[in-house]
């Protein structure tokens, strides 16, 4: 079971990595290593050792099919990791799959059910400020986070600076960015949540607020220097709202420098977002002048044309 553990961890890796390929290659044996060892394990305390790899192999699972939008599999991997983490005792890393869960209904814009099985979770797990641990901190700041992106975009802005600030309560708790999986889904801390609020900005059509709150404060250098920096996908999300505001305020090139920045640190993720072919398109539809040899090319590789 610790072999087991050991490839969940590289595969996750290769994961945060952009490598899909690969991770779709090894996906397959790990989970039928992993219902093996479940199957077979002798001892009690075996048989928890196996189900808990079990369950983090579904999760990891969960997490790349919903990135590469096979929702199907994605909801019954994520369901099937949170139903054994609950009879296995494991309640944060059910808490953990329902933060994955909530983020699936998210991208295909269930926004009520979302919300709810946030909201109800995060009311559930809600820990003692003064004693909690960073994992119990990291799961319930991503719920609040995932009732904040909900109730934002079904157009309740107040119950979303609500959300924002449960979020941020957390987060101040946790005092910097942590990542590890699977006590975190994706990622979480101080600097996660302020990117979320100007995330809200994004979505609020404010593109200056955008760019006034980017890379200042929390999300300025020496802010990230101390607290960390949080995931790729997180960043890189922020990022593609960075270069939204730029094109709804005319700066295409500024906006094409962010795409060419992402595609070179997080190229496959790139592909993977239809904020970034949103904002392809804008440059495309909006720009005046002749297209520039980059944004061709950048449209052929997001497939805007």
């Amino acid at each position: 079971v610790s072999g087991l553990y050991q490839r969940i961890e590289d595969v996750h890796a290769l994961y945060w990595a952009d490598r899909y390929d690969s991770v779709a290659r090894q996906l397959p044996s790990l989970l039928k290593s992993t219902e093996a060892a479940a199957a077979v394990a002798d001892g009690e305390q075996d048989r928890h050792d196996a189900i808990r790899a079990r369950t983090f192999s579904l999760l990891l699972a969960g997490k790349y099919l919903t990135q590469v939008r096979q929702y199907d599999l994605a909801y019954h991997a994520l369901a099937e990791s949170i139903r054994l983490a609950r009879e296995n005792g494991q309640t944060l890393t059910a808490g953990t799959g329902i933060v994955g869960m909530c983020w699936l209904l998210l991208r295909q814009d269930r926004f009520d059910e979302s919300e709810a099985l946030a909201l109800q979770t995060a009311e559930a797990l809600e820990p003692r400020m003064s004693s909690a641990k960073p994992s119990e901190l990291a799961v319930w700041g991503e719920l609040w986070l995932r009732v904040a992106s909900a109730t934002v975009r079904n157009n309740r802005p107040d119950d979303a600076v609500e959300a924002r600030r449960m979020a941020g309560t957390a987060a101040s708790a946790l005092g910097q960015e942590r990542n590890s999986f699977p006590n975190h889904w994706g990622g979480f801390g101080p600097v996660t949540a302020e990117m979320k609020v100007v995330e809200d900005l994004a979505l609020d059509g404010d593109a200056r607020a955008v760019l006034r709150r980017a890379d200042e404060g929390v999300l300025g250098g020496k802010a990230l220097k101390a607290l960390g920096k949080p995931t790729a996908p997180n960043w890189g999300r922020h990022r593609l709202d960075v270069a939204q505001a730029h094109v709804r305020l005319g700066s295409h090139q500024d906006a094409m420098s962010e795409l060419a920045g992402l595609r070179e640190s997080n190229g496959a993720w790139l592909k993977h977002q239809p904020l970034a072919r949103y904002v392809m398109s804008d440059v495309l539809s909006s720009r005046k002048r002749t297209l520039t040899t980059e944004m061709r090319n950048m449209a052929s590789y997001l497939g805007v044309f």
